[in-house]
């Protein structure tokens, strides 16, 4: 860049929080460029976090399509490694858990253990 020559970019504020309208930022030609915010996105908390490991493992079983590709593509080291981090989190959280939450949980790892078990077996045959 020669000496007295202007840095052109554009800036992009964060205002998901404050307001959900286009916010106009300028690009490298200098020219004002509208952009869209995201959406808000949804509450997290734990069922929400525990079903979104959840649909992980279906999707390292190959029980749902991945939602980029379409395909069914199974990967069961990852899925026995989510299993786990969801038994983590059960043996962590004990005790901290509402009923439902812990139902929920409980439910969740014995489903996917059991679904875990035949995809391995079928594996071996």
């Amino acid at each position: 860049m020669e000496s007295g020559e202007e840095k052109k970019g554009f800036t992009i504020r964060d205002r998901r929080f404050s307001s959900q309208q286009e916010e106009p930022a300028k690009g490298e030609s200098g020219k004002e460029q509208k952009i869209s915010e995201p959406p808000s996105l949804p509450e997290i908390n734990f069922s929400s976090f525990i079903f979104s490991l959840g649909t992980s493992t279906l999707l390292h079983l190959g029980e749902v399509p991945d939602p980029v590709t379409q395909k069914r593509e199974k990967n069961l080291p990852l899925a026995k490694q989510t299993i786990d981090i969801l038994g983590m989190l059960r043996e962590k959280t004990q005790g901290n858990l509402t009923p439902d939450e812990q139902k929920l949980i409980e439910n969740l790892l014995t489903d996917l253990r059991w679904r875990y078990i035949r995809e391995a077996k079928g594996q071996q045959e």
